[in-house]
């Protein structure tokens, strides 16, 4: 379960339109990274491996440091949230959910770059990655040789990143794209709490 969570998260969005038109990928990267504080937007995902691919929509809000709300709206109703000190994943067709402390969970996954500012440096190499059909990337390969995720990749359209990619240990890869993305988003942190609904069972990792 531990697995399928930071997997989850390694599915959120950046959500940010840069002022700089001319600065390279890693610095509209650090850019954001030292001035988004309330993000929220919408994605699509697509994860594949030798065998399968699987797609799948909903929308996010992030709240920094250490707050984030994923929803998954098709093919299956999923709520994942982080309140600072653990996360919650439930699974709403099951009637389950899942509790997880968050430093655990976040490990070197992409959400530990989404929700906290120090993660980038500390825990990625960065590098310019190319152009592919007028996307820059770069490439965040983690400074852990025992992590999760062999790379990230972030896509910037212009000054708005438009892709996230990555590749797990375990071969399997995730494109997202983002859309409708706000980086002056107003959110409270009361948005980001969770209790579980009566009646579903409660697992705890």
């Amino acid at each position: 379960m531990l697995k399928k969570i930071t997997t989850l998260l390694g599915t959120g969005a950046l959500g940010l339109s840069l002022a700089t038109a001319h600065a390279g990928a890693i610095d509209t990267l650090k850019q954001f990274n030292d001035s988004a504080q309330g993000m929220s937007g919408q994605f699509s995902q697509v994860v594949t491996n030798k065998k399968s691919t699987k797609r799948s929509s909903g929308q996010f809000q992030i709240l920094r440091p250490n707050l984030f709300k994923w929803t998954y709206n098709k093919p299956y109703q999923q709520v994942i949230v982080g309140d600072g000190k653990t996360i919650w994943l439930h699974d709403v067709d099951l009637a389950q959910v899942t509790k997880t402390k968050q430093n655990t969970a976040l490990g070197d996954s992409p959400a530990a770059i989404l929700s906290n500012k120090g993660s980038l440096d500390s825990q990625y190499t960065l590098l310019e990655d190319g152009n592919e059909g007028g996307i820059e990337y770069v490439k965040a390969t983690p400074k852990n040789p025992d992590g999760s995720y062999q790379f990230i990749r972030l896509g910037f359209k212009g000054r708005e990143l438009n892709q996230m990619q990555l590749k797990d240990n375990f071969g399997n890869e995730t494109k997202l794209t983002f859309s409708g993305l706000k980086t002056d988003a107003k959110l409270s942190p009361s948005s980001f709490k969770f209790t579980p609904p009566k009646g579903v069972d409660v697992l705890e990792n």
